[in-house]
């Protein structure tokens, strides 16, 4: 990171799992972070970890745009600016549901929370950022392996992370000339509350049902850390990180 650069950042879904960890981990270096999420207990839980950091939880549902506005003004009256946002929070939506059984307020949840939450919180990063002095900052989205291949009964989730990849790569050029840098990173297998279920089992694209290994979620975090921490004059346009034997590479 620029030495005069200021280290701000929004993290959303910071109440749990990759987000609490990638929170915790900004923390621990020195950042200031304001903490989104829908439920006020687990940001406060986030903070607690670490108790020298400087944080500032803020109630968030990212697909509600009056929500989103909130979160953004208290970052800034809190820090002054924005450096980063990490485009964090998200659902998988009920699993192993065919498609043809999938209830539309369901694929409507996933798409609001994933999609159209990555686009509210992205857009009012922009608006800060081109105004801030000095000009500019950072977006990182979570995508997913889903971006890439898809899980089998995961239509409403994978459709949104592709989604998300073409969000990440349209918010790039635009965001060019004003300093505003964007990337992605593709994540499999996180060891946290939403992937407990791999070690016992997940269903395959042949059919089986099939334990899959875990990674250290401190791993994700610590990546991240270094996309966000380069000078804006570089940038990861896109990282993939997952456990090394989990069944990605030749899936399906």
């Amino acid at each position: 990171m620029d030495a005069n650069q200021s280290k701000i950042a929004v993290v959303t879904g910071a109440g749990s799992g990759i987000g609490r960890a990638v929170a915790v981990e900004l923390l621990r270096a020195g950042w200031s972070v304001a903490l989104a999420g829908r439920r006020p207990t687990t940001l406060e839980a986030t903070a607690a970890l670490v108790p020298e950091g400087a944080s500032v939880a803020v109630r968030t549902d990212v697909a509600r745009p009056e929500d989103v506005d909130e979160l953004f003004a208290a970052a800034v009256e809190r820090f002054g600016r924005v450096d980063l946002l990490f485009n964090n929070a998200g659902t998988f939506g009920p699993g192993g549901v065919p498609v043809e059984d999938l209830p539309y307020e369901a694929w409507r949840h996933v798409v609001d929370t994933n999609l159209n939450g990555a686009f509210l919180c992205a857009q009012a990063a922009f608006r800060q950022m081109k105004e801030q002095e000095p000009q500019g900052g950072r977006i990182i989205n979570n995508g997913s392996i889903s971006a890439h291949t898809p899980r089998p009964r995961s239509v409403a989730y994978t459709a949104t992370k592709h989604a998300l990849t073409g969000l990440t790569r349209s918010l790039s050029l635009d965001g060019r000339p004003y300093g505003i840098a964007v990337g992605q990173i593709d994540i499999g297998n996180a060891a946290t509350d939403m992937t407990a279920r791999m070690e016992t089992g997940a269903l395959q694209a042949n059919g089986e049902v099939a334990p899959e290994p875990v990674m250290d979620v401190a791993d994700v975090a610590r990546t991240v850390r270094h996309m966000a921490e380069l000078p804006l004059a570089a940038n990861v346009q896109f990282a993939t990180v997952l456990a090394t034997a989990m069944p990605y590479v030749g899936r399906g």
